[in-house]
């Protein structure tokens, strides 16, 4: 598939090999158990018992592994993804390495979980400074980080764990595969969240977890199977359907920030706008050699919380949400959440509403919402 486009790869992902009579894509099989050989057990088919085996599961994992260059294990959720991640690699006395800008629950997971059986948990900007990795089992980064989007150069951060002996493990749920291969860059493991951009549609929680190593996918398959951390057949068919239509929704969500930017850059009643496309963004130089295109989701400041609530309450086509990467344009006051933001600090998702349509709404919506 390699030789092929982001569209074409997208479509044809995972799938079976074509026979008359079959569909495109197999239905969801769903079993908890199976038949088994009455004398060998299992050992005839790849299919024992649900929590560790499901065909449907494996088509996704197949599709998703094609795009992010890997082998891959999908979760329930990214957060189950992510910390399953963490609970696999580290063990007491171990020092793992976590972004301060990333998403919040992880640095609650560190601070309420890993520090409490003994991991020591180190915090670093996204873009640095970083401590040494001397003694460090993982660096974990989020680039584009979330929801700051700032963005850090991967292979040159992968080559100075390396050099350390740490492993490096990327979060790739805002940039998705198709904007960056994390794995092409050096890094040891991607870990992403599916709910998000990957499947698109806000239906379904999935994470999933990528490598090229035989040994780290065997723990984390192991970790997997031992606490039943995984999606159901039907989210996982749902995901794999809505997987094949990434390359377009990418693309107009892209192009929708694009213009959306263009328009907050010109008004002086909003200030810290971000986006890594942007060219005089902090970002920019990093994202533009390192993202093979970059994502629909922006980051501005409106002043303080009550000027958000008035501009999406006047919007007609934002809505008040959280998670990013939606076919719906949604903005998100992150410090509701627990972030390190301002109060007046938007997370802007843009989806696949027609550009001209959203960039009117915005201003109209901004206009309405009046001054801080």
């Amino acid at each position: 598939m390699s030789e092929w486009g982001d569209g074409t790869r997208c479509v044809r992902a995972g799938l079976p090999e074509a026979a008359p009579g079959d569909p495109f894509l197999p239905g969801p099989v769903f079993a908890a158990p199976y038949h088994l050989d009455p004398f060998a057990g299992q050992g005839t088919s790849p299919n024992g018992y649900g929590r560790p085996d499901n065909p449907t599961r494996r088509l996704l994992e197949a599709a998703v592994g094609e795009l992010e260059g890997g082998d891959c294990r999908v979760f329930a959720t990214g957060q189950a993804a992510i910390t399953g991640l963490l609970l696999t690699l580290l063990r007491p006395g171990d020092t793992v390495v976590l972004p301060t800008d990333g998403y919040f629950p992880v640095r609650a997971f560190a601070t309420d979980v890993l520090e409490g059986i003994g991991v020591r948990v180190l915090f670093a900007p996204t873009v640095g400074p970083y401590p040494s990795f001397e003694g460090v089992r993982l660096v974990l980064v989020e680039t584009p980080a979330n929801p700051g989007l700032d963005v850090v150069d991967v292979a040159a951060l992968a080559e100075r764990a390396h050099a350390d002996g740490a492993l490096l493990a990327v979060d790739n749920t805002t940039a998705t595969p198709l904007g960056q291969r994390p794995l092409d860059l050096g890094a040891d493991l991607v870990v992403a969240s599916g709910t998000k951009a990957l499947t698109g549609h806000s239906d379904l929680l999935l994470g999933y977890l990528a490598s090229r190593s035989a040994e780290l996918i065997d723990a984390v398959t192991t970790w997997r199977t031992t606490t039943g951390a995984v999606p159901g057949a039907f989210d996982a068919w749902l995901a794999h359907r809505s997987l094949a239509t990434l390359d377009l929704r990418l693309a107009r969500q892209s192009a929708n920030a694009a213009a959306v930017v263009e328009l907050l850059a010109g008004r002086s009643d909003v200030t810290g706008l971000r986006w890594p496309g942007r060219p005089d963004d902090p970002a920019y130089p990093v994202a533009s050699a390192q993202m093979r295109r970059i994502p629909g989701v922006l980051s501005f400041d409106l002043g303080d919380a009550d000027r958000v609530g008035r501009f999406v309450e006047a919007a007609r086509l934002v809505a008040a949400a959280t998670s990013f990467g939606g076919l719906h344009t949604t903005a998100d006051r992150r410090a509701q959440w627990g972030d390190d933001t301002a109060p007046g600090f938007v997370r802007l998702s843009c989806g696949a509403e027609d550009t001209t349509d959203l960039v009117a709404d915005i201003a109209a919506a901004l206009d309405a919402a009046g001054p801080a």
